[in-house]
């Protein structure tokens, strides 16, 4: 699903400042994913590249065999809108829009048929329990409610990856469990493959596999063989000895 060899990305044309030194990464299809490490570790820049945000100064990212970076502008906001869903920290959500019209968006910049996606929209919102709230402006939701649409938005195309970027940043313990749990649901009942850069050792336990990242490098991972709850005392004892005691978390 997503192949990452050698990516190097620099920043400054004077004074350089190198944010990732030669990463290698495979993801394959289907996986759950969590990205980690310190503040300024080059987690929130991988993220970015992997999105098509931005580009590698070297090296090459390739996502279902494809390159992204050799597209032209046109080609590549179709690949972000079909192939690509984003779940962010602050929602990204419209708010002079419905909740329902947010979450059909990627859909009408396709120029979708209304009937398409009036089909996917209750498809999925009936999967994240947020029938009711449709008609209503996403100010008048909580910020659970949010998140769910969110998800619901990056869902509805059927991406073939799913970048969640500090996805219970902003959410409160009951929201944030929600949110995780809906995220689980949706990997392993649509076999979506998710990527996730989070800071929190709760929403990273839903993972599959986490791999670390310190100074522009990926210094470990792990594997979830056993309960979350153990799993979750892995990582907190991997991030002690990674991250280290004076480090900005």
């Amino acid at each position: 699903m997503l192949k990452i060899e050698n990516v190097r990305k620099v920043y400054g044309n004077g004074v350089q400042y190198e944010a990732l030194k030669g990463i290698d990464l495979t993801v394959d299809d289907g996986e759950f994913i969590g990205i980690m490490g310190p503040s300024g570790s080059g987690k929130s820049t991988l993220l970015n590249l992997i999105a098509t945000i931005d580009t590698p100064t070297t090296g090459s990212i390739e996502i279902d065999g494809v390159n992204p970076a050799a597209f032209n502008q046109e080609k590549l906001a179709k690949f972000r809108r079909r192939e690509l869903g984003f779940i962010f920290q602050d929602f990204n959500l419209m708010p002079t829009l419905t909740v329902e019209e947010n979450i059909v968006l990627p859909l009408t910049l396709d120029g979708e048929k209304v009937a398409v996606m009036k089909r996917a929209l209750h498809e999925v919102a009936a999967t994240l329990g947020i029938e009711s709230l449709l008609k209503k402006r996403i100010g008048n939701i909580s910020g659970g409610q949010a998140q769910r649409v969110a998800v619901a938005r990056a869902m509805i195309h059927q991406p073939r990856l799913v970048l969640a970027d500090e996805p219970t940043g902003n959410l409160d313990s009951k929201s944030s469990k929600d949110t995780m749990e809906l995220l689980e649901q949706l990997n392993t009942e649509n076999r979506s493959t998710v990527l996730m850069v989070t800071h929190d050792p709760f929403a990273a336990s839903y993972c599959q596999r986490i791999v670390f990242i310190k100074d522009g490098e990926l210094v470990h991972e792990i594997h979830r063989t056993e309960s979350r709850r153990e799993f979750y005392d892995k990582i907190m004892y991997s991030l002690r000895e990674i991250v280290g005691a004076n480090d900005e978390f």
